[in-house]
């Protein structure tokens, strides 16, 4: 295996966008991202509302666009690129997470992956004989499965943050594609998530000419991720072309031993698909810092209601008698049941105060203000002031939830075949 090398660098709001173009280029971005072809920026949003550690920070974001553009990349090759879920509101996240306001700001597409006129191709057509490598994918989707045909020849730079996630341990570079490269039943693949981990990262080492990660631990989260965590600021920026390595040392520095607690690291590992053994890894730029551990509790320690309701029904007694219902026209229910329980219940009931705690921090008053602030070359030496009151109100929140809860049934990926066939009917 030849050698994995990740970046590491300590930052601050007043150094962050010198310190990320640093960060790429010490992980030998410029290697990896070819100028000449187009490259998708994977912003990830796990959350439609803004929660700490969640999702792609804004500053995450503009720091990696500034570096390119001071690269000499031309920013009409570069484009910010979204997938949607059952349970998220992309279109809401990325006004609510700012990466509008950036990608905006820096004039460049913003691509949505699930929309009309974006193109998607059998994956047999994509990959080839790959498919028969595959560790799960084909038992998952008997029928087959497609991927975005516009991924086919470009580059792509994922965006994830350092957290940790109630079915995989933790959530990094390897995880940011879930989202992106399968279809709307991608819940089909929960049980046997880590093996498909595994086999979307030999497609996109497949498709894209160039594959790079650029992950934000401004805040990192704690507990039963991606979203009802507990935030930490550590302030720790991570790079690498290596998607296997960089996820092993943000699970180091979580506290977790990578091959022993986050099987999709072992077995991309042993399948010489990148280096999960921090032993193995060449680390770049501040190297003390990826020798921290923050002794994180985990996400299995004390997991929500939803959290285990989920364990359950993928892993556990209700498997047989709930996870059929999954993959038939009843599959709705389980997107309702979350939307109700985390963004009627658990957001503005216990969400909210950590959002003002954070918000307090530098990072939280650069992200509140994120509108008003002016950057220098290095950073933000102006944050802004602390916001004043509390993060919305019970009732803001609990009218925005229905309408999101409206917009999951709606959109529903059974509830939109069905519509498809019933337009797809002629008129007598």
């Amino acid at each position: 295996m030849e050698s994995s090398k990740v970046a590491v660098v300590r930052t601050s709001p007043e150094t962050v966008l010198e310190d990320y173009h640093r960060l790429m280029n010490l992980a030998g971005y410029q290697e990896i991202v070819d100028k000449s072809v187009d490259t998708a920026l994977k912003i990830n949003i796990s959350w439609h509302f803004f929660y700490p550690a969640s999702s792609t920070t804004p500053w995450q974001l503009d720091g990696v666009i500034r570096a390119m553009k001071r690269d000499g990349y031309d920013k009409n090759l570069i484009h910010g690129c979204h997938n949607r879920t059952v349970v998220i509101d992309a279109y809401l996240g990325e006004r609510e997470n700012k990466h509008v306001n950036v990608v905006q700001a820096h004039d460049l597409r913003n691509v949505h992956l699930y929309e009309d006129g974006v193109e998607w191709v059998d994956i047999r057509d994509a990959v080839g004989d790959l498919c028969s490598d595959f560790l799960c994918l084909n038992e998952v989707y008997p029928k087959g499965f497609s991927i975005p045909k516009r991924f086919i020849g470009e580059n792509i730079i994922h965006l994830p943050t350092v957290k940790t996630h109630v079915f995989t341990t933790m959530t990094g570079a390897m995880k940011n594609a879930f989202g992106g490269l399968l279809n709307e039943h991608r819940h089909w693949t929960h049980p046997v998530i880590h093996e498909t981990l595994v086999d979307l990262l030999m497609i996109q080492k497949k498709i894209h000419p160039g594959v790079f990660a650029v992950m934000d631990g401004t805040f990192a989260g704690d507990g039963p991720g991606p979203r009802c965590m507990i935030p930490h600021v550590k302030n720790v920026l991570l790079a690498s072309a290596d998607q296997v390595a960089i996820d092993a040392v943000a699970a180091k520095l979580m506290g977790f031993d990578p091959l022993t607690d986050v099987k999709f690291i072992r077995l991309a590992h042993e399948r010489g698909l990148g280096c999960g053994d921090p032993r193995e890894i060449e680390i770049v730029g501040d190297e003390a810092v990826a020798k921290e551990n923050w002794h994180f509790v985990g996400p299995f320690k004390h997991m929500t209601f939803a959290a285990k309701m989920q364990h359950l029904i993928y892993w556990g007694p209700l498997k047989k008698p709930v996870e059929w219902s999954l993959k038939t026209w009843l599959a709705p229910w389980a997107y309702i049941a979350s939307v109700i329980y985390h963004d009627s219940f658990w957001y503005p009931i216990r969400g909210r105060s950590r959002v003002q705690e954070a918000l307090k921090s530098k990072w939280g008053r650069l992200f509140n203000n994120w509108e008003t602030v002016t950057p220098t070359e290095k950073g933000f030496e102006n944050v802004g002031d602390q916001p004043a009151g509390v993060v919305r109100g019970f009732l803001r929140l609990s009218w925005l939830a229905l309408k999101i809860l409206g917009t999951c049934i709606l959109e529903a990926p059974e509830i939109a075949v069905r519509k498809r066939k019933k337009a797809d009917v002629p008129s007598s």
